[in-house]
């Protein structure tokens, strides 16, 4: 056995230690050397080293040692080298040569670089070369002589009376396709037009185009890819995607006969050759006009199937009423509105009467019973006209026989029925009579009967757009006066089971509708009078029944069993006016004081009446609502827009 005393160092672990000391002197040249001389060094460190040899046996140790030491590789000289020969010699690459290296490969990437530079430079400027290409423009139209340098399509300049460019606009109107002298322009001709974008529908290299003017007026436009100028023609449809419903656009092409039935003019349609949008509406509007057109019958009966129709309730179309009368039918009654006033005018000028304009900023009170706006004037108090009454009186005492006015009342009385407006307009007349007031009754009737027959001739397009949305059939009126007395009011009433009281107090609506179907049955008339109203119902102006103080010489007038026109003759007699005024309890202020002065100085005996323009309308179309007949209504929850 081997003792601690006789172990010898084995010359195998002296070699190994000594390679083991050059790791920490060169380790780069170690690491160079393994790559080298890997198996052979690697053996260094991984052959288990022979346990020293006794005392007994040395010399057999020393020999087998000599034996292993022979046996083995000499040390790898690039152990002893520096990195770069030890590199050369172990066939790497010198510090130089990577150097060079590198430099090579920061070349190629910057090559590669400027080659996708220069790439994306050419396709930015191809991208801005097709962009050019395809820009549209503003239009600035200001001569038909230069028409050929603006270009086909794009929006116009902002309309600023830069001029006048010498177009000749017509009216979707007098376009026709066939024969019709009627029609100023036919097939061939070549036309601008400025209207709405009623709907636009593309597909492919082809446009169709509905053009809306005044409301009801509408003509089919096309545009189809021409195949000789590939380019124009994807510039044109390009714009024309660009286009949104009910915006306004100039619009100039040639007429061609076409079948269209879905406009206003079958015969023919628009081949376009210039358009240029001249205010775009949003493309995201509150509701489409096409949707605010649609009947109530219509909307219901669609409820049920897959695609319902929606519901436009009446604050939303208020909210945006320019929009809600952009329908046809909408459009149409503010045209009956209109007509109304134009035939009231008609009617009243061809039987002697003056228009006046009275004041709207009063004194005091114009209508007792009757809610009043207060404002201040200078620090008093002063009140808009509950109607121009006092005055219209007062022009019967200046001399001025006939007179009739057209103008805004004003009502602060807060009723949120289907029939009451705080403002409306009234339609005014005032007459001096000679006997009885039953002279304005005749002079009324024969007004109303020339608004009747001419609405259904002269504006029939109009009525027949209306009634497409809101059923209703013409008013039916008798030749003469139909005017019954209160008593016989009375009694129809009793007989329909109404209790009617003491007989002197004021109609319902329930009972104004029931009297109004039995006078259509028994007097086969929509339009009637009823006269001889209780007193105390009456305004204080109202000239008392001469028998019987209890009633009055006073009326109304009924469309379809209500209410559209009061009147009465007026009290004329200055002692007997303040006397009532009195009774009432009204104040007699510096108005009213002015009003009894004119009487004082001599006038007239005389009668009138007063009309709401808005009811009239409201009731002759059947409309629900005199909002509808409104065209900015209001009412105590409304005073915008």
């Amino acid at each position: 056995a081997m003792t601690a005393s006789t172990k010898v160092a084995h010359p195998k672990v002296l070699m190994v230690s000594k390679q083991r000391m050059l790791l920490f002197i060169s380790s780069a040249g170690i690491r160079r050397a393994v790559v080298s001389n890997g198996p052979a060094f690697a053996s260094a460190f991984l052959t288990k080293a022979p346990l020293a040899p006794s005392s007994s046996s040395s010399a057999a140790s020393a020999a087998i040692a000599q034996s292993w030491a022979r046996s083995r590789p000499p040390p790898s000289p690039s152990l002893f080298m520096s990195t770069d020969a030890a590199a050369a010699a172990s066939g790497e690459k010198t510090e130089e040569e990577k150097a060079a290296i590198k430099a090579a490969r920061e070349a190629r990437k910057a090559e590669k670089e400027r080659m996708k530079a220069e790439k994306a430079a050419k396709k930015a400027a191809k991208k801005a070369a097709e962009e050019e290409a395809n820009r549209i423009d503003e239009v600035t139209y200001l001569s038909v002589s230069e028409e050929e340098s603006y270009a086909a399509m794009g929006d116009m300049s902002t309309i600023m009376s830069r001029g006048r460019s010498g177009r000749e606009f017509v009216n979707v109107g007098d376009i026709g396709g066939g024969s019709d002298d009627a029609k100023l322009y036919g097939p061939g001709s070549k036309v601008w037009l400025r209207g709405r974008v009623n709907s636009i529908r593309i597909k492919g290299g082809s446009c169709f185009l509905v053009v809306r003017q005044n409301s009801f007026d509408t003509i089919q436009a096309c545009f189809f890819k021409d195949k000789e100028d590939p380019e124009g023609s994807a510039k044109m449809i390009k714009y024309l995607k660009t286009l949104t419903t009910e915006s306004m656009i100039d619009l100039e092409g040639t007429i061609s006969t076409a079948e269209v039935r879905s406009c206003s003019v079958q015969d023919a349609e628009l081949v376009i050759g210039r358009i240029h949008s001249v205010s775009k509406a949003d493309a995201m509007l509150p509701f489409l006009v096409e949707d605010a057109a649609r009947s109530e019958k219509e909307v219901e009966e669609s409820q049920d199937t897959d695609r319902p129709f929606p519901r436009l309730g009446q604050e939303l179309r208020l909210d945006h009423r320019w929009l809600d009368l952009r329908a046809p039918a909408n459009n149409a009654i503010m045209r009956v509105q209109s007509a109304v006033c134009q035939l009231f005018r008609e009617s009243l000028y061809s039987q002697g009467f003056v228009e006046i304009h009275t004041p709207k900023l009063i004194a005091g009170e114009s209508e007792s019973g009757a809610g009043v706006f207060t404002t201040d004037y200078f620090g008093t108090t002063a009140c808009l006209a509950q109607s121009p009454q006092l005055y219209k009186q007062m022009a019967i005492s200046s001399d001025i026989d006939r007179v009739f006015e057209i103008g805004p009342v004003f009502r602060a009385e807060n009723s949120n029925t289907r029939r009451h407006l705080c403002e409306f307009t009234g339609l005014d007349l005032e007459m001096a009579i000679n006997e009885h007031y039953m002279e304005t009754l005749d002079v009324v009737h024969k007004m109303f009967k020339h608004i009747f027959e001419n609405l259904e001739t002269r504006w029939a397009r109009e009525l027949e757009v209306i009634r497409t949305q809101y059923e209703s059939e013409p008013v039916v009126f008798t030749d003469e006066p139909c005017v019954l007395h209160w008593p016989e009011a009375m009694e129809i009433l009793r007989e329909g089971g109404f209790d009617m009281g003491d007989e002197l107090g004021d109609l319902t609506g329930a009972q104004e509708l029931a009297l109004g179907a039995t006078v259509k049955e028994k007097y086969g008339t929509d339009f009637f009078m009823l006269d001889k109203y209780p007193s105390d119902i009456r305004p204080f102006y109202t000239m008392p029944d001469p028998t019987d103080d209890r009633f009055s010489n006073s009326y109304d007038m009924f469309i379809r069993g209500q209410e559209i026109c009061s009147g009465a003759q007026r009290c004329h007699d200055p002692e007997l006016v303040t006397k009532i005024i009195e009774k009432k309890g009204i104040e007699i202020g510096d108005g009213l004081k002015t009003y009894i002065e004119s009487f004082r100085h001599g006038v007239s005996p005389h009668a009138g009446a007063g009309i709401g323009l808005e009811r009239v309308v409201f009731l002759y179309l059947g409309l629900d609502n005199v909002r509808k007949a409104s065209m900015f209504p209001r009412d105590p929850n409304r005073c915008t827009p």
